[in-house]
């Protein structure tokens, strides 16, 4: 069968091979692939995986062969992959608690853009009660970005997008967005960009801050949080260093935190609820690029540059 592996080099970060057939294991699903979600983070840092493996996390398709000791859902069962090991391909062995099954109306496309992005959303905006609370999303033109302004707008949450330029603002106030806000520092008349503004000009303090960037962008956050505050890390797009001022980190009232992220415990749980929302009209997928998976040399080069608002979903095939 065919299948996207790990590419390094210039040769990378994926390409095509042919790789043997998944054998699943008792508590294993066989699952038919029909759509693959890309992520910034597994394919600019693909290093971390050996060459030759097969590559990605985040999928969807129809199961053909149910878990022989009877957990997981039944063959025929439409569902979403999210976090497993080795989705790109056409056929996938997947632990059940790595599924999610999709409900009739959500498309499956639409649900193989959930996975590592929708999860990660989810698990950090339940980390404390977001009702009348105020919560800073950076990145927010991104996949993660996407789920979180719905999330957080949903739990009753005030929600700040914050994003890396104005053509990068589109459609966020329509998901929940109260406020959108630019990092751009050489913008000096501000009355032609739609209620965009300057981190630093922006009034009142958050009580949560869903970090994607990194780098100097994490102490701008630092300097606006409220007491009691945390900001939640959960990528690095930016690639570059953080550096507090001295006496930065000192203060008085409640203590604020800075927190890290890298849950990949099973997902079933959470791509239930977000499959659930989405059946029920509540959340949508930031589905920002579709195309097909041979086409995944230009989809990647797009993620690279930026071009992509939302998540990358190529069809199988």
């Amino acid at each position: 069968m065919r299948a996207l592996v790990v590419a390094h080099g210039e040769a990378g970060p994926v390409r095509f091979a042919d790789v043997d057939e998944p054998v699943p294991s008792t508590d294993e699903a066989l699952v038919e692939i029909r759509h693959i979600g890309l992520n910034f983070g597994e394919l600019n840092y693909v290093d971390q995986w050996p060459a030759g493996a097969v590559h990605g996390h985040d999928a969807a398709g129809v199961v053909v062969r149910a878990a022989s000791d009877g957990s997981g859902p039944p063959e025929g069962t439409r569902v979403a992959v999210g976090m497993a090991r080795h989705a790109w391909a056409e056929r996938v062995a997947v632990s059940p608690a790595s599924l999610g099954t999709v409900p009739e109306g959500v498309d499956l496309a639409d649900a193989a853009a959930l996975g590592i992005a929708g999860v990660t959303a989810l698990r950090v905006l339940r980390k404390r009660s977001l009702l009348a609370r105020s919560v800073l999303v950076t990145g927010a033109s991104g996949g993660v970005g996407h789920f979180a302004v719905q999330l957080a707008a949903l739990a009753g949450a005030r929600v700040t997008a914050l994003v890396g330029s104005p053509d990068r603002a589109a459609g966020l106030r329509e998901l929940g967005a109260h406020e959108v806000l630019t990092d751009l520092t050489d913008l000096t008349d501000l009355t032609d960009l739609a209620g965009l503004a300057n981190l630093a000009e922006t009034e009142g303090r958050f009580d949560l801050v869903l970090d994607t960037v990194g780098g100097p962008l994490v102490a701008q956050a630092w300097s606006v949080l409220a007491e009691g505050g945390t900001i939640h890390l959960v990528g690095y797009s930016s690639g570059q260093e953080t550096t507090f001022p001295a006496g930065a980190l000192f203060g008085f009232g409640e203590p604020r935190s800075i927190a890290t992220y890298g849950d990949m415990t099973p997902t079933s749980g959470e791509l239930t609820d977000l499959l659930g929302l989405m059946a029920a009209g509540r959340l949508s997928a930031p589905v920002g690029l579709r195309g097909d998976w041979q086409d995944v040399d230009d989809a990647v080069q797009a993620l690279f540059a930026r071009k992509v608002h939302g998540k990358v979903v190529l069809d199988v095939a």
